[in-house]
């Protein structure tokens, strides 16, 4: 894996006095080296990227230029890719279970490709999006992600056939099955033995008369955090191995989110309070939980908060964000260099479900972002 982007000191200072904090700085050009990266090992694989991840405009422009797909999960977000211009057969609505709205506005712009994993969503289908193209999501078990998403979506195998021949019969048109082993996966042998089922079942469905050509592996790769660095090159290469034995005539997709844009973001914060509590150091950040550390509450993250100062003398210490909250604690018991009003903190690998899940709450406005290959000409390195 390539160089994550990360700030220095010296332009972290300089990008906190031009612009202020708290502050988002987004990198094109880390965004379409992670894009590279998992095209260059998976070959051939058609990436859709996770919407929902990150929709900041910068990251979809830079991805659209590359050639990327796009995975979709609502009317909102085909009605935004729409506004900026990308067209819709570069989508798929992946969402197995769908509003009436997304389905009108699918209907509307011209998206053909849709996920299901249950009989009720079939007949929705059928209904909002005729002869619509549908892909059976299967339920993966065993997935040791960090989310699994597969408490929620995914059909029994034993259930697919029954499944994929009442989408036929309604009229839809069965091109595919796909899976989603669960974000942040640090191991592949879920990849693999998800292929190995999904094999399976596109066996049973050829027995069955079912002509299936289009396998979507999802997404769940994985970015470094500060006790695991992962090697994308190597579990891509692995899982294009076993694709080439097991699928080796198959239209392949994949629906990366946090692999592509998970390190393509730093967030500029800094301390606008101290104070003890019961005897434990407390450190207030103008950046919490409502805004871009939302990932604490949804995505179970464990954000990487760095200083600059230099001691020896360390405190265990509480940061929590500006609002009126209790709840609005970004991580407890820290040990970092005592700190003062007006310290800046680094926050990098900060790009997935960060922004894209932030509020306004309590009045505090989103965050600020700007693209680094545009403002990096002003940081002058000592």
């Amino acid at each position: 894996m390539a160089e994550i982007f990360k700030l220095g000191r010296e332009a972290v200072e300089q990008l906190a006095a031009a612009y202020g904090t708290p502050l988002l700085v987004v990198s094109r050009e880390q965004t379409r080296e992670n894009y590279r990266t998992l095209q260059n090992a998976l070959r051939d694989v058609k990436i859709y990227y996770a919407l929902k991840s990150n929709p900041d405009h910068n990251i979809v422009h830079t991805l659209a230029d590359e050639g990327a797909f796009f995975d979709v999960a609502s009317d909102g977000e085909m009605l935004m890719l729409s506004k900026l211009g990308i067209s819709p057969h570069r989508l798929v609505y992946a969402n197995p279970v769908k509003t009436e709205a997304g389905l009108a506005t699918a209907r509307k712009l011209g998206v053909n490709h849709f996920t299901f994993d249950s009989e009720t969503e079939i007949s929705k289908m059928a209904q909002g999006v005729p002869g619509g193209k549908v892909l059976l999501r299967i339920r993966i078990d065993d997935t040791h992600a960090l989310v699994d998403l597969n408490k929620k979506f995914g059909a029994d195998t034993l259930d697919a056939i029954r499944l994929l021949q009442s989408a036929r019969d309604k009229g839809l048109d069965t091109v595919g099955l796909c899976f989603h082993v669960g974000s942040q996966t640090t191991e592949v042998t879920p990849y693999l033995e998800a292929i190995k089922v999904c094999s399976k079942v596109f066996a049973e469905a050829a027995a069955a008369g079912f002509d299936l050509h289009i396998l979507d592996i999802g997404g769940g790769f994985p970015i470094p955090t500060k006790d695991y660095e992962p090697d994308i090159d190597a579990m891509a290469r692995e899982i294009r191995r076993a694709l080439d034995v097991y699928f080796p005539d198959t239209e392949i997709w994949s629906e990366p989110g946090r692999g592509i844009c998970g390190t393509v973001s730093n967030l500029i914060t800094k301390v606008i309070g101290k104070t003890e509590r019961d005897g434990k150091q407390w450190y207030f950040l103008d950046e919490g939980i409502y805004g871009t550390f939302s990932g604490v509450i949804f995505d179970h993250w464990e954000y990487d908060l760095e200083p600059f100062k230099q001691s020896d003398q360390k405190v265990l210490a509480t940061f929590a964000g500006p609002s009126c909250d209790s709840l609005d604690v970004i991580i407890r018991e820290k040990e970092t260099p005592e700190l003062e009003i007006g310290d800046l903190i680094l926050v990098s690998a900060c790009g997935a479900y960060t922004s894209a899940s932030a509020t306004t709450f309590n009045g505090f406005p989103l965050t600020k972002a700007v693209v680094w290959e545009e403002v990096r000409d002003q940081i002058t390195l000592k």
